[in-house]
């Protein structure tokens, strides 16, 4: 059976019988990355202005567009802090969200308000991973961390995708990498998936590698930071499935509950092939996988889809990103339908530099 929309995915250098499609691009990227290199320069010289927050402020971000694994990062990160006593809120743009407040808060720490419509899919997963732990979304980030200080007092600000935000002045820097596809195809944008040229990787207090297990050659990529940022430290981490909650209800379940189940997965993600392989890692058989675009708004028509599909293969049961169930949990027929929707639960696994990272970022 054909999946229900599948998103192409290229590769392309200029030896590929498409490259002459990106020619036209070439120059556009050069320009892209021209001014990218400038911005940064006026922000090091201080000739545009970086806002100063009266807390602690730690970025989480990325070179490329696309998924990288932050959201991950961020929820380990706020979790963490939390625990230990730190007042911490977490800051996103709130990507794709329909809102036009300035700033709406997704939670206040004891309740989650908002739609993923309204705050973004990713800060309403944060909120509702992160219990005690404020949220809120805005274009403005030094406006949106000053309503979280006057409002909660936090000491520690999160800022989710924050690395070229330069506006507001941070004092850890994680960059993060997907070490299946650390720089996309090699290229700024608009040509490739890059939004600044690799230089930029100087900039960060911390290289943090997701997804370690899907790299053909995590010591290349090493390489290839320490070749542009040889004094920035490198963490390695992985993924690996944590649990399978139910969508528009309350159950739980451990990974090992989809081992040798055939499924039908679905999601709309950044990095849809990580997904299957979690869901293999965790032994499930995936009969068949409904790719949607990244940040897809479902509507009902697809979840009915995705229902006539699941039925059409004869799957035990429909399993999800979380970031995709904060969406299909608003349509009332996910729980009551006959074949259920699951979501898998990823945690962070650490690899390399655990320590490193409790030392800087979590005592720092």
């Amino acid at each position: 059976m054909a999946s229900l929309q599948m998103e192409r995915v290229l590769s392309i250098d200029g030896s590929s019988p498409l490259g002459w499609a990106l020619a036209p691009l070439i120059p556009l990227a050069s320009l892209y990355g021209l001014a990218m290199k400038a911005r940064s320069a006026l922000y090091a010289r201080g000739l545009l202005t970086q806002h100063t927050l009266p807390c602690r402020v730690i970025s989480i971000g990325n070179l490329t567009v696309g998924g990288t694994g932050k959201t991950p990062v961020v929820i380990a990160l706020a979790s963490a802090l939390r625990d230990r006593g730190r007042r911490v809120g977490v800051v996103s743009r709130g990507y794709k969200r329909s809102s036009a407040d300035a700033i709406v808060e997704v939670s206040d720490g004891q309740t989650v308000r908002g739609d993923p419509n309204e705050t973004g899919d990713e800060p309403l997963l944060i909120a509702q991973r992160c219990p005690g732990v404020p949220v809120a979304v805005g274009a403005d980030r030094p406006s949106v961390g000053r309503h979280l200080i006057g409002r909660h007092h936090i000491d520690t600000l999160i800022m989710d995708d924050g690395y070229q935000h330069m506006a507001l002045r941070r004092e850890t820097n994680i960059l993060v990498l997907d070490a299946g596809a650390p720089f996309g195809n090699g290229h700024l944008l608009p040509r490739g998936r890059l939004r600044e040229p690799l230089s930029a990787m100087a900039r960060a207090t911390a290289v943090l590698v997701t997804r370690a297990s899907q790299a053909a050659r995590l010591d290349d990529l090493k390489a290839a930071v320490r070749a542009v940022a040889p004094t920035v430290p490198i963490w390695v981490t992985d993924f690996a499935p944590g649990a399978v909650v139910q969508v528009g209800g309350s159950s739980t379940m451990e990974p090992s509950a989809l081992k040798g189940e055939r499924v039908l997965a679905v999601s709309g993600i950044g990095n849809p092939a990580s997904f299957r392989k979690l869901l293999e890692a965790a032994g499930a058989v995936v009969a068949d996988y409904c790719v949607f675009p990244d940040h897809h708004a479902y509507s009902r028509e697809d979840v009915q889809k995705v229902r006539q599909a699941a039925e059409h293969l004869g799957v035990d049961r429909i399993v999800t990103t979380e970031k995709d169930a904060v969406k299909l949990a608003q349509f009332d027929e996910v729980a009551r339908q006959e074949v259920p929707i699951w979501a898998l639960r990823i945690d962070l696994t650490w690899l390399e530099g655990f320590e490193e990272w409790t030392r800087v970022v979590l005592q720092g």
